[in-house]
């Protein structure tokens, strides 16, 4: 009996955060194999490009716990990167005015969502699938033709540091942390995993069923929308076609993978900074081992169908968990 009280809270551990040990093993191993994992160029790299991931993925995991989807991410992303491109190119000098209109594009895209989806009733699945096609279609008609060449005051939101750390990640991390004190000690984030939990029993217990998701639907698109300045920012160039091409795959393998569940009303913000993590390590790992861009595409792909599985695996043991909990308390008593 006592052996297993010492180790369930060890179990529990390793079952809410297993890919934290799998990403241990991950950087270990291609580090042992290529011995260049470690060199800080390398890691500057991962960490500019998991930032961008992790701006996006902190209301994606929001709208997952509570029960919802957004698909149109990288489509925002593209619309705020060439909104903000056209601001550069018509008014040159003028990189604040470029960055929130940026984000004030990508909040468009998010009250649409909402809009269908809170106030018409209608699956977010399908509605922001919808909306992945349309406004990417409306990012090409704006910008027909890349737009290159934003100066170099723009530039510092994509290449800038601060101490040495890039300029982007430490954005990132600022917003990691209020999403976490947000979710974690506010009444509202508390409510986010009460209405994935059950939306009926949220209603009755007060919780703004409409209002909240509503909000965080348009969060999603603003945060895209931005995300999308950094990305032109780093790449000095808006290739409208491309520009965030499959991104909200990325996304949600890295917010799925950090242990938010599909069905809703699980995850942490510690488990999205985990997935975010572990997607750009391999990423990484599998360029410094040589892999072949066609293998890292099927790599990608088998990582979100892992994620999924990892998302119900971890589910059921929770609930399994749980339940062996309340039988040792109701013996105990």
């Amino acid at each position: 009996m006592n052996r297993n009280r010492l180790l369930t809270p060890l179990v529990e551990g390793v079952v809410r955060t297993p890919l934290l040990i799998v990403l241990v093993l991950l950087v270990v191993g291609v580090q042992l194999v290529t011995d260049s994992f470690f060199g800080w160029q390398n890691i500057r790299g991962i960490l500019q490009d998991s930032a961008v991931i992790a701006i996006v993925a902190i209301p994606v995991a929001m709208l997952l716990i509570a029960g919802y989807i957004d698909l149109s991410v990288g489509s925002s992303l593209a619309l705020g990167g060439v909104v903000a491109s056209l601001v550069m190119d018509k008014a040159a000098g003028q990189p604040a005015v470029a960055v929130l209109l940026a984000i004030l594009a990508g909040a468009v895209v998010g009250l649409f969502n909402a809009f269908i989806v809170t106030v018409l009733g209608l699956n977010s699945f399908i509605t922001t699938l919808g909306t992945l096609t349309a406004v990417r279609g409306v990012a090409q008609l704006i910008s027909p033709t890349p737009r290159n060449n934003f100066g170099d005051d723009f530039g510092l939101l994509g290449v800038g540091t601060v101490a040495g750390v890039p300029l982007s990640v430490w954005i990132a991390a600022l917003l990691l942390v209020l999403a976490g004190i947000f979710l974690t000690y506010t009444p509202t984030g508390r409510h986010v995993y009460a209405l994935g939990v059950n939306r009926e029993a949220a209603y009755l217990s007060g919780v703004r069923v409409r209002a909240l998701p509503f909000w965080l639907f348009i969060l999603s698109g603003a945060m895209a929308g931005f995300a999308g300045t950094v990305v032109i920012a780093r790449l000095n160039s808006a290739p409208a076609g491309q520009l965030g091409a499959g991104f909200e795959l990325v996304v949600l393998t890295a917010v799925l993978l950090g242990g938010v569940a599909l069905t809703g009303g699980e995850g942490t913000i510690f488990g999205v900074i985990v997935g975010v993590l572990f997607y750009g390590a391999l990423n990484n790992s599998l360029v410094l081992l040589g892999v072949t861009t066609f293998w890292q595409a099927v790599a990608s792909g088998l990582a979100l169908v892992a994620a999924i599985g990892l998302s119900a695996l971890t589910h059921v043991l929770r609930i399994r968990m749980a339940s062996a909990k309340a039988r040792r308390l109701a013996k105990a008593a």
